[in-house]
């Protein structure tokens, strides 16, 4: 087998997990992310930068110690509208999946060395698609119950993997968790892993309905 291919990408660290399908809004006045939409718009499409998790400290200057996730998500940039003073509001989506192999300090932003995943389906992922179909129908009743007006989602897709993260983007979890479903081989093991944590908090759900669930709900995220 030969060596992996690899691409030199963008990198905007953040304290989210994106996944692919999932629009994300930014807001960016940092002068390096500024840049980094600059540089982009100067190409031609598709345009995008890799979105990373922040898994220890915190993404606030130059000497900040902080390690990214091992894996992240291409955003690919939709609409970018200028301010006069030089910040930028965009929508991204996020695409492809990769793993960042080396970084790359250079430049005013990050950029990395990275190699894309595929997307399979996995081993036999029909049975498990269904029961977890029917586990996040009865968490989203749940959540509406408690108050927590969820976003607004139609019928999950019918494709295991989109299944997959459809749900992982509509979980309510913490980082770790949300990190964890984006790593997963194949759309049968994020499933296996989705099904888990829909037990987890549907009962969580059903002994505390009125948890304040509503201020973690996936919104707009600002990163800066």
């Amino acid at each position: 087998m030969g060596e992996s291919v690899t691409e030199r990408l963008a990198l905007f660290p953040l304290g989210t997990v994106l996944f692919p399908g999932l629009v994300l809004p930014l807001h960016l006045f940092e002068e390096r992310y500024r840049r980094l939409i600059a540089d982009l718009l100067e190409r031609p499409e598709p345009r995008g930068f890799g979105v990373v998790g922040i898994e220890l400290g915190h993404e606030v200057g130059d000497g900040a110690a902080h390690r990214l996730a091992e894996v992240g998500c291409v955003a690919e940039l939709r609409e970018a509208t200028p301010h006069p003073d030089g910040r930028y509001d965009v929508v991204t989506v996020g695409t492809r999946r990769f793993r960042l192999k080396e970084l790359d300090r250079s430049r005013p932003y990050l950029q990395g060395e990275v190699e894309y995943l595929p997307e399979e389906p996995g081993a036999d992922p029909g049975p498990i698609a269904l029961r977890v179909r029917r586990l996040f129908r009865l968490y989203r009743h749940r959540l509406a119950a408690a108050g927590a007006a969820s976003s607004e989602l139609g019928e999950p897709p019918d494709d295991p993997v989109g299944l997959s993260y459809v749900i992982a983007a509509s979980l309510i979890l913490d980082g770790h968790d949300k990190q964890r479903l984006l790593e997963c081989d194949d759309a049968a093991l994020r499933l296996e892993a989705e099904r888990d944590l829909l037990m987890r908090e549907n009962g969580i759900l059903d002994v505390l309905p009125m948890i304040p669930a509503g201020q973690f709900l996936d919104g707009s995220f600002n990163p800066n």
